[in-house]
């Protein structure tokens, strides 16, 4: 499970904790990294370039290191095209297995937003799978995001506020169900599904899902659609930029 932001150790545990152990097989093993290095909130297009070259590096060598599958924990779904062309495993795309659920699971779908600079990355998955029309809205309550803490502490501020945006989603937009739109709400997933009539999607949870499905399916992306490159040059991330710096230029 790769975070596409650098987060320290107590942010992967907090990503980690949400997945209750009752579903994880006992022969199961989950490991959350994050990105080595990038921005801190993916709060533009800029950001999510850099994060999608760093989640490649992050999951590149994973099939050869033994793992069964690779999942991108965020709605950017940073590198995944890259990823899965890289590896024959399965790679999931958070933000694709999500919003594909949700267009099983009703007819329109709202996104439950903490900032309205997230809407690029929502737009661009949406559009790249097709799904625009499924969108009822993004209802954002105006939160910068905090990566290192999540929600932790803000509940009393953040979940009333996340519970008025997804009324309005439901009522006036015409929203069957909602999903949250980052990862790093989580921690508010059960508060909403105990108030709320609809469906609340929490997307770390279907990410991880996706994966198990297709381990046990023994099922992977088509190589057909994402062509494996014909020289893999992995350690480019360790090299130094080529040519020389601006201050060495004569």
């Amino acid at each position: 499970m790769i975070v596409p932001v650098p987060v320290p150790k107590d942010a992967l545990d907090a990503f980690a904790s949400q997945i209750p152990a009752e579903i994880i097989s006992s022969d199961t093993k989950i490991d959350f990294v994050c990105a080595a290095k990038g921005g801190a909130t993916l709060d533009s297009i800029y950001e999510g370039v850099i994060a999608d070259a760093f989640c490649l590096e992050a999951g590149a060598r994973s099939e050869d290191e033994g793992y069964d599958a690779v999942c991108v924990n965020s709605m950017s779904d940073s590198g995944v095209a890259a990823l899965r062309s890289r590896l024959s495993i399965p790679v999931v795309g958070t933000a694709q297995a999500t919003y594909h659920l949700a267009s099983q699971l009703g007819k329109k779908f709202s996104i439950l937003s903490m900032w309205d600079r997230w809407q690029w990355l929502y737009e661009k998955v949406l559009q790249e799978q097709g799904l625009l029309d499924r969108l009822a809205s993004i209802r954002s309550i105006g939160v910068r995001p905090d990566t290192a803490a999540l929600l932790a502490g803000k509940e009393d501020s953040v979940f009333p506020e996340l519970l008025r945006a997804a009324e309005l989603a439901v009522e006036v937009d015409g929203a069957d169900l909602l999903v949250l739109g980052s990862t790093t709400m989580h921690q508010s997933h059960t508060f909403l599904s105990e108030n709320l009539s609809v469906p609340v999607l929490n997307p770390g949870l279907v990410g991880f899902a996706t994966c198990t499905m297709l381990i046990n399916l023994n099922a992977a992306h088509s190589k057909r659609s994402f062509i494996p490159p014909e020289r893999v040059i992995d350690d480019i991330f360790a090299t130094r930029m080529c040519g020389m710096r601006r201050e060495e230029k004569i």
